[in-house]
């Protein structure tokens, strides 16, 4: 798909009302694309639709739960034919396995995991050949992430079920895109639920202090989830933190969790 300019096309992104979504949306949107957004966050949800109506675009906007998947439907069935879909809305937990409720495997598998089938489950029919699916993984969808192993089981399915759903899909035209990020600066740094040591309120003020300091905005992700459409990748990190832990876990597995354990037993 040539993502440089989308006029006459429509994208569908959840997860619009900030961050990535909101950032891949108006992208979206200023290359030529209509689109269809959704969030739980109403007023965010509203100023993304304001700011992609500024440029001239068509927007259909819903409140939407991925986790409910008749939601999802509705959703879906209001929007009709689309060419982009892309998978955002998302949770974060930082939990140690044993700090982590089987209450909080059911909420966070619920949106990062089922959320992803039921954008799937519901557009893939309504995809042009030609288009293309975008799911977001994560650097934790395959580098060993002690401490994070929750969300880390949700992206690396995420990871697992894209690449699955590309040679799926190719007969019919449409590609498949698992984006892994990295450490990007967006209001989950704060909004993550954290349990045992992780629910330290200074600690989570540090890390987001540090996310913020790193300063690689989803703005750049957007652009990057872009040019992986336009590129059809496979599978595409996008900080520099996140090619390298590829690579590493690529080359030396056994390194890469050397490495980690060594963030993990020196953490607080």
């Amino acid at each position: 798909m040539d993502t440089s300019d989308l006029h006459g096309r429509t994208a569908v992104v959840t997860g619009a009302g900030s961050g990535i979504g909101r950032e891949t949306a108006l992208l979206c949107a200023q290359r030529g694309a209509d689109l269809a957004i959704c969030d739980v966050d109403d007023d965010g949800l509203a100023e993304t639709e304001r700011r992609a109506r500024a440029v001239g675009r068509d927007v259909v906007a819903r409140h939407v739960d991925v986790a409910d998947r008749e939601q999802v439907r509705g959703f879906a069935d209001a929007v009709g034919a689309v060419d982009l879909l892309v998978n955002n809305a998302g949770v974060g937990l930082a939990a140690d396995f044993a700090d982590t409720l089987l209450d909080d495997w059911d909420w966070i598998v619920s949106i990062n995991l089922m959320g992803v089938v039921h954008g799937c489950h519901f557009f893939l029919p309504k995809i042009r050949r030609g288009g293309h699916v975008v799911n977001i993984s994560s650097m934790a969808g395959y580098l060993p992430s002690p401490g994070l192993s929750a969300y880390s089981a949700t992206k690396f399915a995420v990871r697992g079920l894209s690449e699955a759903l590309r040679v799926e899909l190719h007969e019919r035209g449409v590609g498949v895109t698992a984006i892994c990020p990295g450490v990007i600066n967006t209001p989950i740094t704060r909004s993550t639920r954290a349990r045992g040591r992780a629910d330290d309120p200074e600690l989570r003020e540090r890390l987001a202090r540090g996310f913020e300091r790193r300063n690689y905005g989803p703005e750049k992700v957007a652009q990057k989830i872009l040019l992986a459409v336009q590129r059809d990748r496979p599978v595409a990190p996008v900080s520099p933190e996140a090619w390298f832990a590829n690579g590493l876990t690529r080359v030396s597995p056994r390194l890469a969790g050397w490495a980690m354990r060594q963030v993990f037993e020196r953490a607080p």
